[in-house]
């Protein structure tokens, strides 16, 4: 089998499919995967063909942060690329109309992977599930399904391929099968998924330290230009810090780890004034992922470094917390790892995501700064939100996501 992967090319959508590309080629499928940097280098290492995420023809075909404006490039891309290797199945990531489309053209069957929830209205919400005026779950599900269609037929449009209209169009964003990366906790409860729409579990992968940096000589996969430093609460830029000289800095300020993983604000509130006071003077040390947002330097005299780094497990595994926006890539982190969630979501998926994390019981709400400096301790230390998160955490762990999504991948290539 011949399996063509095209996913968004940051860490948050590329990683899972990596995961998927590697079991895929394990069980001896001839796998090409669309990525870039540390993720690139570690599926060409695997013997996965590695097809660039940023090409100098169309840098932003892949791009998430332009997911609505670079359709057309995405569409070329993919349609070349399976032109030349002649696939059987397309796998590719949420917020990709343009390689949906490009399977739709191309008459090849199209496996969607999806966020750590349903986003998009049930096919039976459950007892309570469709009532509510503004800002109900119903109305955020349907101005969500909504705003998505109006993009996905928008590109229709620009391509002018001759396709009939689909008789269903939400359906055929969920591709012959839609893949969630959660747990049926994080649902509404008795919520009924629509049809093709089921859960493999998280997907968890990210490449190890051997990969950050091309080999010496060797082509690099185009990637976004990253700031990877570490900034101190000075404001200056200290020099970039390995691995185990961040891990060196952490042991000699000594206070318990919360990592803070930035989201987009979607015109929202920063996180940044929370950060400044809750790790000024308190019992806790941050370090902060900047991702996708501008940098930032920490309020002088916290106990704060930011970063932009290619993976989270490794400060995962010695945090007691993880505080948010909540974006799917961290908060499956953080459950994978058994720890609870401090979320104050935005817009995007982390509205539907926070409150099905506060629903499972796994987190609870950015606790606001206190004069004695003590706001994280009593909700970090809070029993039940610790058991719960290790509850579906192990869950989560026992999913064999990938040998599920591979076993999915297979079946819709028949």
């Amino acid at each position: 089998m011949k399996v063509l992967l095209c996913p968004q090319s940051s860490g948050g959508f590329l990683y899972p499919a990596t995961a998927a590309a590697l079991e895929l080629h394990r069980r001896g499928h001839d796998v090409t995967l669309f990525a870039a940097g540390a993720a690139g280098r570690a599926a060409a290492a695997a013997g996965i063909a590695v097809l660039p995420a940023h090409p100098p023809a169309a840098p932003h075909a892949f791009d998430v942060s332009r997911w609505f404006r670079d359709g057309e490039s995405q569409f070329r891309a993919v349609c070349d690329a399976a032109r030349a290797l002649r696939p059987d199945v397309v796998v590719t990531s949420a917020l990709c109309p343009g390689a949906l489309l490009a399977a739709e053209y191309l008459d090849l069957p199209a496996v969607v992977l999806g966020l750590a929830c349903h986003l998009w209205p049930y096919a039976d919400p459950g007892p309570g599930g469709d009532g509510g005026g503004a800002g109900s779950d119903a109305e955020d599900r349907g101005w969500r399904l909504a705003e998505t269609l109006r993009h996905h037929r928008a590109l229709r449009a620009r391509l002018d391929l001759g396709l009939p209209e689909p008789a269903d169009p939400a359906r055929q964003l969920l591709g012959q099968a839609f893949l969630l990366r959660g747990h049926p906790d994080l649902e509404r409860p008795d919520a009924v998924l629509p049809r093709g729409v089921r859960h493999v579990g998280p997907l968890w992968w990210e490449p190890s330290a051997e990969f950050d940096a091309p080999a010496p000589g060797g082509a690099e996969q185009d990637e976004p230009v990253r700031d990877w430093s570490v900034r101190d609460a000075s404001g200056r830029d200290a020099a970039p810090l390995t691995d185990d000289a961040l891990a060196d800095h952490l042991d000699r300020v000594g206070k318990p780890l919360v990592y803070v993983h930035l989201g987009r604000t979607f015109g929202g509130e920063s996180l940044w004034p929370w950060i400044d006071a809750a790790f000024t003077g308190s019992g806790h040390q941050a370090v902060v992922e900047l991702a996708r947002t501008d940098a930032r330097a920490p309020a002088p005299g916290s106990d704060v470094v930011t970063v932009r780094r290619p993976r989270m497990g490794d400060l995962l595994a010695r945090a007691e917390a993880v505080a948010g926006n909540g974006t799917s890539a961290p908060v499956l982190g953080a459950l994978v790892h058994g720890l609870p969630l401090l979320l104050r979501p935005n817009g995007g998926e982390q509205r539907l995501l926070a409150a099905a994390c506060r629903r499972a019981g796994v987190a609870a709400q950015l606790p606001e700064p206190r004069a004695d400096g003590d706001a994280l301790g009593p909700a970090i230390d809070d029993s039940r939100l610790r058991a719960a998160a290790g509850a579906l955490g192990a869950a989560l762990a026992q999913a064999k996501s990938a040998t599920a999504a591979a076993q999915v991948i297979e079946e819709a290539a028949r």
